[in-house]
């Protein structure tokens, strides 16, 4: 019998996910995969691109990040929520990761944008915002319920599942599509897709949904830092610049267009497209 790498990628990512703060050896994981220890982690690394250890260290260091943007949490308890035992461990692994420690990152709002505070205060925008025309795409990935500052679980089984299945050369860019308002909508509740753009003939993995991205105007924010700083990126968005643009949202969700990836990339050289439709004039 041929064997899943696919399905085993997937609890690999998820036992991640569920207990970042776990100690997790290579035997953990390899069993959660069902694979030799021998084996594990070079099947792992190969197909994923990371190590075991790099994809730990991530999901560790996002959720703390997003935890020292959202909460008041005193730094210690940030640390050993997420996986890290004393505030010098977690300060020298928040450091090699941010470029500070998470005092410095909590403080001085590294979380936003940079352009936030003068964008707020001065009416400029807080990151470029251009009127374009996009064409229709196709996207499959992995549904995804629940606050969408954790979806990175559901890019990391899409991830895991495009590596198994070969499909990465025949994707043309990584997306999220986000169908939900949370603001209305209980975090619980939220529904999003993270996906990729693939042809429209490109058939659909057992396990993943398909979705079209209509073709029309859209407001394009050019989107530069940690994710993290998306919540009140969104926030400007849909306030004070629609409020100022005198445009009209289309009945259509927002979407996220993601020209790099944490895996290769420091938190304050992410880019990203956030995507508003707009009505057409």
């Amino acid at each position: 019998m041929a064997i899943d790498y696919r399905k085993r990628l997937e609890r690999v990512y998820a036992a991640i996910h569920r207990d970042p703060a776990h100690a997790w050896s290579l035997d953990d994981l390899a069993e959660e995969a069902a694979l030799s220890r021998f084996h594990f982690h070079r099947v792992f690394a190969a197909m994923t691109g990371e190590t075991v250890a790099e994809a730990v260290r991530r999901v560790r260091l996002n959720r703390a990040a997003q935890a020292l943007a959202r909460g008041d949490a005193p730094v210690a308890a940030v640390g050993r929520a997420s996986g890290y035992p004393n505030a010098a461990s977690f300060a020298r692994a928040f450091r090699a990761a941010y470029g500070v420690t998470p005092g410095t990152f909590r403080r001085q709002g590294l979380a936003l944008p940079r352009a936030f505070g003068q964008g707020v205060k001065g009416g400029q925008g807080m990151y470029p915002v251009s009127i374009v025309s996009e064409p229709r795409r196709r996207v499959i990935g992995v549904p995804y319920q629940g606050p969408y500052s954790a979806i990175g679980a559901a890019f990391d089984r899409l991830s895991a599942d495009l590596s198994a299945l070969g499909l990465w050369p025949r994707t043309q860019g990584l997306v999220g599509v986000y169908f939900d308002d949370p603001s209305v909508v209980p975090p619980e509740q939220t529904r999003a897709l993270a996906g990729v753009v693939v042809a429209p003939d490109q058939p659909v993995p057992e396990g993943m949904d398909a979705h079209v991205i209509p073709a029309g105007r859209h407001a394009r924010m050019a989107f530069r830092g940690p994710y993290s700083g998306f919540g009140l990126a969104y926030e400007w968005l849909y306030g004070p610049w629609l409020a100022g643009s005198g445009e009209a949202p289309r009945d259509a969700p927002a979407w996220e267009f993601y020209h790099n990836t944490p895996l290769n990339t420091a938190p304050e050289d992410l880019r990203t497209d956030i995507f508003l439709p707009l009505e057409a004039v």
